[in-house]
């Protein structure tokens, strides 16, 4: 069993049955809020990535599968490359304003945040 599931464990005891499996609070998919309850910021960032510029959306709070969605919908209407994971989505290049626009034009509360 790889080290990153013992982590998970904590506060499990041993079982014997062979088909028990582990089950922990982060399995549960987190529900989706609606667009206009989401309260999204839009940053600029260069730590970490060799001084070049991203645009970071944060602050989504629904399931991977929403998250992948959305930011799969902005690479699209950009035209750019990025990710997303972890709440998070990674636009490449300085695209605060037009992630601001789009958002909003989708119903999406928004503000620019960092610099």
């Amino acid at each position: 069993m790889p080290k990153k599931d013992r982590k998970k464990r904590v506060g499990v005891v041993y079982s014997t049955d062979p088909e028990f499996s582990y089950r922990t609070e982060q399995d549960k998919e987190q529900e989706t809020l609606p667009p206009n309850e989401q309260d999204l910021r839009v940053w600029l960032d260069r730590k970490q990535r060799k001084g070049k510029l991203v645009t970071l959306v944060t602050g989504f709070a629904g399931s991977e599968k929403d998250l992948s969605e959305l930011g799969k919908m902005l690479k699209t209407r950009l035209g750019t490359g990025g990710s997303a994971r972890e709440g998070e989505v990674l636009i490449q290049g300085d695209f605060r304003d037009k992630v601001v626009e789009i958002l909003s034009e989708a119903g999406y509360k928004i503000k620019k945040a960092g610099g």
